[in-house]
């Protein structure tokens, strides 16, 4: 994804936040998108508690580049001018470095197991 496709994702997303503010029609999808959000987080939850604990340590150490990734657009998010953005951004960069760190703290746990004994 292009530095210009993600800006002008956050164009649309500002622009519908304005229209929210303005008690336009974009409440209707705010509702749903905080739907979607939920439906989410909820199904997220199911997958990720159905993985066996041997399964679970390498798959938190691959997310540790998708976090990469959501500290960078973060970051992108929070340099904008409108307040809801901004704040957005800084919590998105505070929960994604600390998903980051978790993810390196037990990968580096995880593979001590594997060294030789001295």
């Amino acid at each position: 994804m292009t530095t210009s496709a993600v800006s002008r994702i956050l164009e649309a997303v500002l622009a519908q936040s304005e229209t929210v503010e303005a008690g336009g029609p974009g409440l209707e999808v705010l509702i749903f998108s905080l739907t979607i959000l939920v439906l989410a987080i909820f199904v997220g939850f199911e997958v990720i508690s159905k993985v066996p604990p041997t399964l679970h340590t390498p798959l938190m150490s691959g997310s540790n580049a998708i976090s990469g990734i959501t500290i960078v657009g973060a970051i992108f998010c929070a340099s904008s001018d409108k307040q809801l953005a901004l704040w957005l951004g800084l919590v998105a960069v505070v929960l994604a470095t600390v998903n980051v760190v978790g993810g390196f703290l037990v990968t580096n746990r995880m593979l001590q197991m594997f060294r030789k004994k001295k």
